[in-house]
């Protein structure tokens, strides 16, 4: 008995080790980028380094917080069942993801100690005193202690999980891997397990990570390649806004923030026929765009706003459908994170990405809101009386959070600050809000938000950085070279592309998720629109919408997922209430795609 209980404190206190390391690596990327504010404000100095700090910040927060993901079972997959659970019984199909999912990321962890083992040999320093591999370092470790949970939470009895390092043995002999490859068709094959390893619930990233590596490898080309572009994205400029906004905007889902907006709305649109649903696609859309998860929106809200649907009168189906579309209609919007990584990965201007979706985004907003009218009518539902008096006093109740998307658009827009530096502000904004004005949230509370966020952001991000490794083949082979060509030879008008690019990103859209799609689609896309004229904002806002909609396509959408799991609803009734939503949603996407002036309108002022 003692050697259990010796092993669960030690896992006690590796869980507690984990949590604070990520409470302290949070409060550091928001206190920082606020000092180098305040400094150049006041013409002092700051903190030496502080913003490669911040940048090498996030590659901790975004390993750390997969560990943590793994831990509660919340790394983003194509199923709903969660993998790393001990089965009873043997199941093949889970057998191979939980197989597939082990040994890639025991690959990745070795192809990641070998990359810090260069950085060792010739140090480079960061900051004062801290060389670049102690950073890098989080990568392997991040990938062993995930690859430790996969193997303690696969089975129980103790001869299925050893087959999952007899697995990764096997496939580790580089001897034996390239005989192999001299009689079996090994790429194909592995990328057919790979494909069935997703199927049956192993992470996105896993399936990112399985390609490259087997691609690598088919090309004889070292493992660390993927670590080395994984390091490479992560630690870009612009991605620590990721998890300061989100932090930012899981405060606020955390706190009465929005039965505050909720009441403020309420008050303003309530005289309109179909107030409620525009309300609710105005809050949706705003916490969407904070958080940059329409997951988070409908697993949040869901549970507030379809009581106060069906209350008014308003049918079940249209409920649901209106709370499924609503979870990513933010997503053109600052500071949608999407449009961040947009402007990462394609190397355009991230302000020019926010500016090109405003208008997009708007013309999306009134043809749902529009829809919504016309329910309010045909349902005959009970309209509010606009009362001055009652909308100014809940006004003031929720001025702070009203004041919020002005400092965002002034952070954004305004050109005093950059773009991590208005998130960092945004954060401190929203924690002095909500814990010390309307005290909404106390300092015990805080801890399981940072943890849950971190969570989150973890699944992002380790996905960027394993599909930027699979990017970086598709590159180093010419494919987009060669799709180039492709589409020289075979199509010569420019709304024919046009017309196929919705197709093809709608399709993507169904099957991947935003984040991996960016990092892996745009540079096979970004030299095809340059080859027709497309101007890059204007293809960056056609690929977010296009990725919107996606969201809500049978069968793999993934807010469809999301809103099942959360209603307790059949798929099926899921795909009936959203059908209205996708085909305004088609509309818009053709108006965007179409209608360049709509993205490109501002830029002429």
């Amino acid at each position: 008995m003692k050697e259990p209980l010796r092993l669960g404190h030690l896992a006690n206190r590796l869980k507690w080790g984990e949590d604070t390391l990520a409470i302290v690596i949070f409060s550091a990327m928001a206190i920082l980028p606020l000092i180098e504010t305040v400094a150049r404000l006041f013409g002092v100095l700051s903190i030496p380094a502080s913003q490669v700090l911040v940048q090498h910040f996030t590659l901790w927060i975004g390993f750390l917080g997969a560990v943590l993901a793994a831990r509660q079972n919340k790394l983003l997959a194509l199923t709903q069942k969660p993998l790393l659970i001990k089965d009873e019984n043997f199941h093949f199909g889970r057998w191979i993801a939980k197989v597939v999912t082990f040994v890639v990321l025991v690959a990745l962890a070795w192809g990641s100690w070998e990359l810090v083992k260069v950085e060792m040999e010739y140090p480079i320093d960061i900051a004062p005193n801290i060389p670049r591999w102690f950073a890098q370092l989080i990568m392997p470790i991040g990938f062993t202690l995930i690859a430790i949970q996969v193997y303690l939470n696969s089975y129980h009895k103790q001869h299925y999980r050893i087959t999952l390092i007899i697995a990764a043995l096997l496939f580790s002999l580089t001897a034996i891997t390239e005989m192999i490859y001299d009689v079996f068709p090994v790429l194909y094959i592995g990328v057919s397990v790979i494909l069935v390893s997703l199927i049956f619930g192993a992470p996105i990233f896993i399936g990112l990570g399985g390609l490259a590596i087997i691609l690598f490898w088919s090309d004889f080309t070292p493992i660390s390649a993927i670590p080395a572009e994984a390091y490479r994205i992560v630690v870009s400029p612009t991605l620590p806004t990721i998890p300061l906004f989100t932090l930012a905007g899981y405060i606020l889902a955390e706190s009465k923030a929005s039965e505050r907006l909720m009441a403020i709305f309420k008050e303003f649109f309530g005289w309109i026929p179909g107030g409620t649903p525009i309300v609710i696609i105005l809050l949706c859309g705003f916490f969407t765009a904070l958080t940059g998860g329409s997951g988070v929106t409908i697993l949040a809200l869901g549970g507030l706003l379809l009581p106060m649907l069906l209350k008014e009168g308003y049918s079940r189906t249209f409920s649901l459908g209106l709370l499924t579309v609503s979870g990513s209609i933010g997503l053109l919007f600052p500071p949608s994170l999407p449009a961040i990584i947009y402007g990462v990965t394609a190397g355009v201007s991230v302000k020019d990405v926010f500016i090109a979706g405003l208008i997009p985004g708007l013309v999306l907003v009134l043809l749902i809101s529009g829809w919504a009218l016309y329910q309010g009518k045909m349902n005959k539902i009970t309209l509010n009386k606009f009362v001055f008096k009652n909308a100014l006093k809940v006004s003031m109740y929720g001025k702070w959070e009203l004041f919020l998307p002005i400092i965002i658009l002034f952070g954004v827009f305004g050109g005093f600050t950059t773009l991590v530096e208005t998130s960092a502000i945004t954060l401190v904004y929203v924690f002095i809000i909500e814990v010390f004005i309307y005290k909404d949230l106390s300092f015990s509370k805080l801890p399981r938000i940072i943890i849950d966020c971190s969570s989150l952001i973890g699944g992002v991000i380790i996905i960027l950085g394993v599909a930027m490794g699979l990017t970086s083949y598709l590159i180093d082979a010419q494919i987009p070279m060669l799709l180039l060509s492709w589409v020289k030879a075979n199509i010569a008008n420019k709304y024919v592309f046009l017309l196929m690019l919705n197709c093809f990103l709608l399709a993507v859209g169904c099957l991947m998720d935003i984040f991996s799609a960016i990092i892996v689609i745009v540079p096979l896309i970004s030299p095809l629109g340059n080859y027709f004229g497309i101007e890059p904002v204007h293809l960056a806002i056609i690929f977010i919408a296009n990725l919107e909609l996606g969201f809500l396509t049978p069968p793999v959408g993934m807010n469809l997922f999301l809103s099942a799991y959360r209603f307790n609803e059949p798929m099926s009734k899921i795909y009936i209430s959203t059908l209205p939503f996708f085909l305004i949603k088609l509309i818009a996407v053709g108006l965007i795609t179409y209608i360049p002036i709509l993205t490109l309108g501002l830029f002429s002022f």
